[in-house]
């Protein structure tokens, strides 16, 4: 039994991480492609990708593969051979929080200086300092919706274990670091509490969006499901 347990633990926890890592990869891609097509630059550096592949990778392994079992999972079905391991949920996660992101940092790339009233001879910097910033706090934020990939509460068993709070708390002191005390090194320029703040509540919106995307009585038509609902969804109707 225990054996079970930690091998169901094991896979779930390797789907957390890939659904988080696919959701960052695509973000990161498309929004640096459509940005160094349209303007010719694009708004993350080399450093500023390198740290986000850092959270990707490095913390991000570390705090959603390492999470001990629970005694949920031996209430799940076994899953089959044929089974695919990116799960319908996970893609509805994925699509629906890339969708979010590219949204929110093609606002501020496109229309930022507009809106933020950013004006003067650094008001490029401040603006990719900002798109920087609030696509770092999505992922930490996306990052705890991972904790589980079809439950709302997210919060359940968060602070059992000291490693995913301890990586999350690591993750924004290192952006502060970098945005604050490392502009030359990281191509960035302090900002106001004005803009932190805006940037956390950009992040903050996507534990929103992942309410809905788990929601089978919330959801919008581009992921919906095609087929049968599960025993699970039918039970909750």
């Amino acid at each position: 039994v225990n054996v079970a347990r930690w091998g169901r633990s094991v896979y779930i926890n390797i789907q957390k991480f890939v659904q988080f890592q696919l959701t960052v990869n695509v973000v990161a891609l498309i929004i640096n492609f459509v940005s160094a097509c349209v303007s010719g630059s694009a708004p993350l550096t080399a450093v500023q990708l390198l740290w986000v592949n850092m959270i990707m990778d490095t913390l991000g392994a570390l705090a959603l593969a390492t999470e001990p079992p629970n005694d949920g999972l031996m209430k799940r079905p076994p899953v089959g051979r044929g089974t695919s391991f990116i799960t319908k949920a996970m893609w509805r996660n994925i699509i629906g929080q890339s969708i979010y992101q590219l949204i929110v940092l093609g606002v501020l790339n496109f229309y930022g200086k507009q809106l933020l009233g950013l004006s003067g001879s650094d008001a490029t910097e401040v603006l990719d300092t900002v798109i920087f910033n609030a696509f770092v706090f999505c992922q930490v934020f996306n990052e705890i919706n991972s904790r589980d990939i079809e439950k709302i509460n997210i919060f359940v068993g968060m602070f059992d274990s000291w490693v995913f709070p301890g990586v999350v708390v690591c993750t924004v002191a290192f952006q502060v670091i970098i945005v604050e005390f490392l502009g030359a090194f990281a191509s960035t320029v302090p900002l106001s509490w004005q803009l932190w703040l805006l940037c956390i509540l950009l992040g903050s919106v996507s534990m929103l969006v992942a309410v809905v995307l788990k929601n089978p009585h919330m959801r919008f038509c581009f992921v919906a499901d095609l087929d049968e609902p599960s025993e699970a969804d039918k039970k909750q109707r």
